[in-house]
């Protein structure tokens, strides 16, 4: 197998034909100038126009530039986890095909790795997109995500991202997590940097984000703050709900049982003691739930040999075989 190149840069693409020209073009132009060896990866996320084929015609034209097809439109998640499973790069880069993103930034992003760090994210400062249905829901959402996970970030959206391949290898990526990359490589002590780049208004094809994508974030950084806080310890979430609940139920007993003994209420006449009830009896699943999560996760980590901690640097120790 030949030499693993220095930087391996992803573009997914969704009905871009129009742009894939120019962005070859660009990309290329951009790419050489870092005198490292580097590949492309052009991830055609089941596009329905001629995508395929101009990929096609750039790969056959530059031999750096590769090429995947998935089968069917699973979205920029999929596809980025795709690249970066296929990746063979010490530094993994991710950009959009619709030209809004410039490929020109990426050698002064990947000089900013070398001054120490394993993430550098790209910030659209100046970005040119209409203010009510992209700036300011993305603003929405990259303030809810940068309190939520901890790690401060002005823009989570922009693709444009260069990562040290260490740190997103092995992640399973679904929905919209592609956007928590950066977050995930923080909770494993990643050092990350934002840097403003250039944002170009788009001038061929269609944006293919909405509104709605601002729902779908946040339902999944639900998913990323449990598997920040909980995912090796689920027992705390799950057992904590159900004593919390316990607590309130045998509260609530209680003060029924002090009615009846001091004001003569019989229990059938005081509706807060069923309520009691459902809430012992949903503290106490939740409880197993809790349980049943933590063998899970064991028999998870077990399965995959997989541990549940990253080793930044080791020095005079092996990698356990």
């Amino acid at each position: 197998m030949a030499e693993a190149p220095l930087l391996s840069l992803l573009i997914p693409i969704f009905n871009e034909a129009e742009n894939i020209p120019s962005l070859g073009e660009e990309v290329h132009a951009a790419l050489s100038s870092i005198g490292k060896p580097y590949e492309v990866l052009l991830v055609d996320d089941g596009s329905r126009d001629a995508s395929f084929a101009e990929i096609k015609k750039l790969a056959a034209k530059r031999p750096e530039f590769k090429a995947l097809r998935l089968g069917t439109n699973y979205g920029q998640t999929a596809a980025l986890a795709a690249g970066i499973d296929h990746a063979r790069g010490k530094v993994v880069a991710c950009i959009d095909a619709d030209l809004q993103n410039d490929p020109k930034d990426i050698p002064a992003m990947l000089a900013k790795l070398d001054e120490g760090f394993d993430v550098v994210s790209g910030w659209r400062k100046h970005r040119k997109d209409a203010w009510i249905n992209r700036r300011l829901p993305s603003a929405m959402a990259n303030w809810l995500i940068s309190k939520v996970t901890g790690v401060e970030l002005h823009d989570y959206g922009c693709t444009l991202k260069l990562y040290r391949s260490e740190y997103i290898k092995g992640f399973r990526l679904y929905g919209e997590m592609h956007r928590f990359i950066p977050a995930f490589a923080g909770f494993m002590g990643a050092r990350i940097v934002e840097m403003p780049v250039n944002h170009r208004a788009r001038t061929r094809g269609v944006s293919k984000y909405g509104i709605t994508r601002t729902f779908k974030v946040v339902l999944d950084l639900m998913t990323v703050k449990f598997m920040d806080e909980y995912m090796t310890k689920p027992i705390y979430l799950f057992g904590g709900g159900g004593l919390s609940m316990g607590a309130l139920g045998a509260l609530m007993a209680a003060y029924t049982l002090y009615n009846k003994f001091t004001h003569g209420i019989f229990v059938k006449d005081q509706p807060l003691f069923q309520v009691s009830i459902f809430f012992a009896l949903a503290g106490f699943q939740l409880i197993l739930l809790g349980l049943l999560a933590e063998i899970l996760i064991r028999v998870y980590y077990d399965m995959k040999g997989k541990p549940a901690y990253y080793v930044r640097e080791r020095l005079g120790v092996d990698e356990p075989s």
